[in-house]
């Protein structure tokens, strides 16, 4: 389904703001989108990006001219405007953002009513709407109006799934980088209602992301490193552009990949609901099949993309998704990806032990992963697949091709569905190992390339 669309990528409708996102483009979309809804109202909310303000005044009075009644709730991260969605009784919701897109990117995620991104099957119905131009026309207009709540709804929900009484007993020390994204809005407010001390960084909302760019990655975050150490917090956290994924760092400034931190999040939730389900894209950590046995839960696999995780939680009434990436998906609240709701997850977990993070993380298993990007065409990605199924090593090819060398090493690549990139992803039992698959297959990827 993910390969038939045209508009659709990996998350949402993404291009750079007048260029492929041209403002006529934006209002044929949002008539699509209406069109699919049928009905209002429609919850609009947006990150800090430079163009998302006049990108919502043309969402809202497109949605109007259909006749589809519409309310705004301003500059909130994704998560909170899936929430209020779901919560405050809207049809449907559209979060203008890029996520973790450069500035000049901007985009469009489509909510249903459950507060979850629409599947790929309704992406598809979208998209079918804008390429025949059946749209829906009326000649009454729909109302434009303000909504106030979605912030205190979103933070009320966080805490019920929490003991705040023992999370503020601690009195916990955190460094937040907001990373001049739309987590500014929430994460600030939260760890106040909890007790913790906080410092920011990158607070200040700025659609350039002047302080380390939008995406958190190892690279980028040294000041939060270094500012943990420095302040002697507990530990740090860094959101992305739109504030759906968190990146932590224990209280020695060491950086943890959004797998590690998923496999202690998905073994404290497992201990007080076992017999689960966990839901995991392809090139998620193996780890968790381990975790996951402990408690005699079950580990289901997707595509890559939080929609994939997202509608398989909700079919299979799963209660923990995650991607590598940093999405981590707690279904008693949402079953979306929920930088803030991650946050409040480790803050009860360190409340209710006496041990640090870096402590916790070395209770879990070993393993070592790591990513690698290059420049790449669909045509380009075809030699790649080309090279690496000639391999002889057992083949996954649910997204892209994922090649397994024993139960604990394995590499895969995948045309990535936002950007002209492959993006490769490897795991190992050990540093060298990994080094020694990520070289061999860079090179291979490489060769394919200059063919």
């Amino acid at each position: 389904m993910v390969c038939m669309a045209k508009l659709f990528g990996t998350n949402g409708v993404r291009g750079v703001f007048g260029e492929d996102l041209t403002l006529g483009f934006i209002s044929k979309i949002t008539l699509s989108i209406a069109s699919f809804f049928k009905k209002g109202p429609i919850l609009v909310g947006y990150d800090g990006r430079e163009s998302s303000v006049i990108i919502s005044k043309i969402v809202t009075a497109t949605l109007s001219s259909a006749g589809m009644d519409s309310a705004v709730c301003g500059i909130v991260p994704t998560p909170c405007l899936q929430f209020a969605t779901r919560h405050l009784g809207y049809n449907g919701g559209i979060m203008i953002t890029a996520s973790h897109n450069p500035p000049q990117y901007n985009g469009m995620k489509v909510i249903a009513r459950d507060g979850i991104e629409i599947s790929r099957e309704d992406e598809l119905k979208v998209e079918e709407f804008y390429f025949t131009k059946k749209w829906k026309i009326t000649d009454q207009f729909g109302s434009i109006t303000k909504e106030s709540k979605a912030v205190s709804t979103y933070l009320s929900g966080i805490k019920k799934q929490i003991d705040v009484r023992k999370v503020k007993s601690r009195n916990l020390k955190i460094v937040l980088d907001i990373g001049n994204g739309a987590q500014a809005v929430t994460a600030p407010m939260l760890c106040e209602d909890l007790g913790c001390e906080t410092i920011l960084i990158n607070e200040k909302i700025d659609g350039t992301f002047p302080g380390r760019g939008s995406e958190p990655t190892p690279q980028n975050l040294n000041k939060l490193s270094s500012m943990v150490i420095k302040s002697k917090s507990d530990f740090g956290i860094a959101f992305d552009g739109d504030g759906d994924r968190s990146i932590f760092c224990d209280e020695f400034g060491k950086i943890l990949t959004g797998d590690r931190s998923a496999l202690l999040l998905s073994k404290y939730i497992l201990k007080k609901y076992p017999k689960s389900k966990i839901i995991t894209s392809v090139n998620s950590t193996l780890i968790i099949e381990k975790i996951a046995a402990n408690s005699k839960s079950k580990v289901l696999r997707t595509r890559v993309g939080s929609v994939e995780v997202s509608r398989k939680m909700v079919k299979e009434n799963a209660i923990i998704g995650f991607e590598e990436n940093g999405g981590f998906m707690y279904g008693k609240h949402n079953q979306v990806r929920d930088g803030s709701m991650t946050l409040a997850i480790l803050l009860d977990l360190l409340s209710n032990g006496k041990n640090s993070l870096s402590q916790e993380m070395n209770s879990l298993p070993p393993s070592f992963t790591a990513k690698e990007k290059i420049e790449c065409s669909k045509d380009d990605f075809k030699k790649i697949m080309k090279i690496l199924k000639a391999e002889p090593y057992k083949k996954d090819l649910t997204d892209g091709i994922k090649l397994s060398f024993d139960d604990s090493s394995w590499i895969m690549v995948r045309l990535s569905g936002t950007e002209p990139i492959a993006r490769i992803y490897a795991e190992s039992f050990s540093q060298s190992k990994l080094d020694d698959i990520l070289a061999k297959y860079l090179q291979k990827v490489k060769t394919a390339l200059d063919r």
